[in-house]
């Protein structure tokens, strides 16, 4: 079964300094419909001011990855980390059993534009660990990269939930491909640009939930960033 969420769909919250798309029920924006899907809890599409930003704040027991499309996000946290990431660095934090951080667009001139994802971890309480990585449009171009996984496998980062996503970029010609096990479902999510999947036409903002399908298919691209996420199936 395929079921296309369309980009206008999505909640939308305009705080001035930030303006958010909401793929999921999130703070004052709740759709019955669309609370999370598998393990997948939160997807924002983020645009943060220049020198605005989200001060210290807490999170438990969820997985929470940035990945950014431009500008610069400062990070910092209750673990020690701090640091400030560009377009195709990607950074992961497992909150557990509770850390607290802060998210901050250092510019004076330009915005910073980034989704926000959060993912169920696989139990409570876990130690909160933190880390980064860039993948380079390389990694992506015309492939599925690997970005987060259980095991870290094939240069990933680690995701503390049975869950693989993959980052990739396609134009033209270019076509890719995800077979998906028995008991495994997907959601695609579009970046930017247009792109075909399993024959639905796309643009970016969209999404496509795969249930009980044998793959993801990728094609027809235009100036295409996708994110694909390969998820176990929940009650």
């Amino acid at each position: 079964m395929l079921t296309i969420r369309h980009a206008g769909e999505r909640g939308y919250a305009d705080h001035g300094w930030l303006k958010s798309y909401h793929s999921f029920s999130f703070a004052g924006y709740h759709d019955p419909k669309h609370v999370h899907f598998s393990v997948l809890r939160v997807i924002n599409e983020d645009r943060v001011a220049p020198g605005q930003g989200f001060g210290r704040h807490g999170h438990q027991d969820m997985e929470i990855f940035s990945y950014v499309l431009s500008g610069e996000l400062g990070h910092r946290d209750t673990l020690g980390n701090g640091s400030s990431i560009g377009p195709g660095r990607v950074q992961i934090m497992t909150t557990g059993s509770g850390v607290e951080h802060s998210e901050f667009n250092h510019s004076t001139s330009e915005p910073v534009h980034f989704l926000q994802i959060w993912l169920f971890p696989r139990e409570r309480g876990l130690t909160p660990h933190y880390a980064e990585k860039d993948f380079t449009d390389a990694d992506k171009r015309g492939r599925l990269c690997l970005i987060l996984s259980p095991d870290g496998r094939d240069g990933s980062l680690t995701l503390q939930q049975d869950a693989f996503i993959y980052a990739s970029l396609l134009d033209a010609d270019e076509r890719v491909e995800l077979a998906l096990a028995d008991g495994r479902q997907s959601y695609v999510h579009v970046v930017r640009g247009k792109v075909s999947v399993n024959g639905q036409a796309l643009e970016g903002g969209d999404a496509l939930m795969l249930v009980e399908e044998p793959g993801v298919t990728l094609e027809h691209g235009e100036d295409a960033e996708v994110l694909v996420f390969d998820l176990p199936t929940i009650s």
